[in-house]
């Protein structure tokens, strides 16, 4: 048989001469009335274009064979039956197309579901026909496939698919000799990620913990796919409140212009500035001239405002370097020059209006309006993130812009996204701009998290109490009694850090979720404690066999990976769902997606090693009598990703613990 490639590709350029021919032939005619189309070109461009689909099905095929990136299972089902459904239905534009996991083992591994939402359609159209019948065609046009290993119809017409084991067995020998890669991109776009984006001369507060750790993590996601990442502080480090700050400056520290002062506690500092803002109208006076001075650049102010601005610095990068975080800072004052520019652009193109002495931008299809100049003349956080969208969008050249902010900015973003889309700066079809943003933080009395005193809990302060109780619990275990000093420090830090960064994670983003400091070290359930603790587990089993990497190195190049008992094949097929559930919050940015899939990775693995012996002891001597290498091969791929998902979601585990 030959190559069904060159074949295709050949077939494809006949066709294409043939076109050419025809179309030509049809120019030539000049009386309008014999200008119907031939009806062999209509045949074959309808032919040309099924044969471009399946050349392009099979390339892909022939990149996924000699690539080394993991193959999406899901996705290469939806080409396989996209491609039958369309031979099936072409009465039908689009016809849905749905492929999914199954959730019962006993019905097969995947699921298409499309036959009933198609005889839906049909009837519409006037023609009833059974979706037992439309499965049935379904299944006799599936293209020739290296996935599938038999099709069942049940039910009213669900399709249960059963894959290949030679090829999932295949699949996972790839991962094993190259790694987790990530599919093969079309375009290296460039993503530019807003998170965290505390307030100078305040303390980072528990408000900043969730869009700290969840920008964090969707960075990292971008990153391992590929994507060109920029990552960007929105700190808040300029406006009016400056101006008090620097009169209080003035005062407090008279020579802070050659000696640094010693701020050590800059949320008292801001405090009691704004109690002498409300209650002293002198200083109130030179704050605001002490506004004006800092935006008119006069040197002294710039330097008054850059000591407090590195101030607050030190304290956010004390928060970073704990929770393992990059970022780039940009502030407010980045975009002070922009703003002109700005506010210039809407009026040239008509688009402002005044109101009651503010200029304002009415957005299509917005209740509420932006205003891009206060009565006074001054900006507003509205001209500074229309300044920083089309910044990001002209010079960044952004292809994706994502806003992590709590959910209470929604309306805001969704005003600013639809001046930006009026004013023709970006198209929504081309570049995909996002807010994700995420619900409040509880306490355990399901109210808004806060001290005792009543508050906001600083950020500094909670890190910290998660220490400690992480190395309370590991004590209460006695792994101080096993652990050197050295490893016992690491993985306090490792379960601390990464509880903290999973129980945020765990959650819906969308949704509130309660703080508890017990649930999130409890090593039982969906926690990072559990799953930090099974993946040591499973790094240890090699270890305790003696087997080096090298070894399971070369067992990967020259073993296939048996997948016989059932509890090999469901760990195997959950192993390769990864790029899946990547896929998936590509599309969402839901990040507890990958949580549940890892606790399920972890639960899967537990069912696996009960029921399955990798290393088989003498009972008597306790030594190393058989190694099921196969085994140890699947326990190798399951680490492989849990170390590659906790990547993504910045978690940093250990080996011993």
């Amino acid at each position: 048989m030959g190559d069904p490639l060159a074949e295709y590709t050949a077939r494809l350029q006949q066709q294409e001469q043939e076109i050419k021919s025809l179309s030509a032939e049809i120019e030539s005619l000049k009386n309008p009335q014999n200008q119907s189309l031939s009806p062999r070109l209509e045949e074959l461009r309808d032919e040309n274009t099924k044969l471009k689909y399946r050349l392009n099905i099979l390339k892909r095929e022939g990149s996924a064979h000699c690539s080394k990136a993991m193959l999406n299972i899901n996705q290469r089902l939806q080409e396989v039956f996209g491609e039958a459904i369309r031979a099936s239905c072409p009465e039908l534009d689009n016809p849905p197309l749905a492929v999914s996991p199954n959730q019962q083992a006993k019905f097969g591994d995947y699921q298409c579901n499309s036959a009933m939402a198609i005889s839906q359609m049909l009837k519409a159209k006037g023609m009833k026909v059974n979706p037992r019948e439309i499965a049935e065609k379904i299944i006799q046009n599936l293209p020739a496939n290296e996935l599938i290993q038999k099709t069942e119809i049940a039910g009213p017409g669900f399709i249960n698919v059963h894959l290949e084991k030679k090829f999932v067995s295949k699949l996972l020998s790839n991962l094993l000799v190259n790694g987790v890669q990530p599919p093969p991109l079309d375009a290296k776009k460039r993503v530019v990620v807003d998170f965290s984006s505390p307030n100078i001369a305040k303390e980072m507060h528990v408000g900043h913990l969730r869009s700290t750790i969840i920008g964090e993590s969707m960075c990292r996601l971008f990153e391992f796919l590929g994507y060109d990442v920029l990552r960007l502080n929105h700190v808040g480090d300029w406006g009016t409140q400056f101006g008090m700050l620097i009169a209080h400056l003035q005062d407090k520290f008279p020579d802070y212009q050659t000696i640094c002062p010693p701020i050590s506690d800059l949320q008292a500092f801001y405090k009691d500035s704004k109690k002498r803002f409300d209650e002293e109208e002198d200083f109130k006076k030179r704050a605001y001239q002490c506004v004006v001075r800092l935006q008119s650049k006069e040197p002294d102010f710039i330097k008054a405002w850059n000591l407090i601005c590195d101030v607050s610095r030190k304290e956010f990068q004390r928060v970073y370097d704990c929770l393992d975080i990059t970022l780039i800072e940009r502030g407010e004052s980045f975009y002070q020059d922009l703003m002109n520019e700005v506010v210039k652009e809407f009026d040239e193109k008509g688009m402002t209006q005044m109101d009651d002495g503010r200029k304002i931008v009415f957005a299509p299809g917005q209740s509420i309006p932006l205003t891009i100049v206060k009565s006074d003349g001054g900006y507003t956080y509205d001209t500074s993130d229309l300044a920083a969208i089309r910044q990001r969008i002209f010079d960044e050249k952004a292809d994706i812009i994502i806003y992590v902010t709590d959910s209470g900015q929604a309306t805001h973003f969704q005003v600013v996204f639809a001046a930006a889309q009026m004013i023709g700066w970006y198209d929504p079809k081309v570049t995909r701009v996002e807010h994700a943003g995420f619900g409040v933080v509880l306490g355990e009395d399901k109210k808004k998290f806060k001290t005792r005193s009543g508050d906001t809990v600083r950020l500094m302060d909670l890190l910290d109490e998660g220490l400690k109780r992480c190395m309370d619990k590991l004590k209460e275990k006695e792994r101080d009694k096993v652990l050197t000093p050295e490893e016992l420090i690491k993985a306090q830090k490792s379960v601390a850090f990464g509880c903290i960064k999973y129980a945020d994670l765990s959650h819906n983003r969308s949704n509130d979720y309660v703080f508890s400091f017990d649930k999130m070290l409890d090593d039982r359930g969906n926690t990072a404690a559990y799953l930090l603790y099974a993946f040591t587990r499973i790094r240890s089993i090699a270890r305790l066999a003696n087997i080096d990497e090298a070894t399971l190195r070369k067992a990967a190049e020259t073993s296939e990976v048996v997948l016989d008992h059932e509890k090999e094949w469901k760990l195997g097929r959950c192993i390769l769902r990864f790029p899946e559930i990547l896929q998936k919050i590509l599309d969402d940015l839901l990040l507890h997606t990958l949580c549940d899939y890892l606790y399920e990775l972890a639960t899967t693995f537990t069912e696996f090693y009960d029921s399955c012996y990798c290393v088989e002891k003498d009972r008597q001597t306790g030594e190393v009598v058989k190694v099921n290498m196969w085994r140890m091969l699947l326990c190798e791929a399951t680490a492989t990703i849990m170390a590659k998902g906790f990547d993504i979601l910045g978690i940093n585990p250990v080996q011993r613990m």
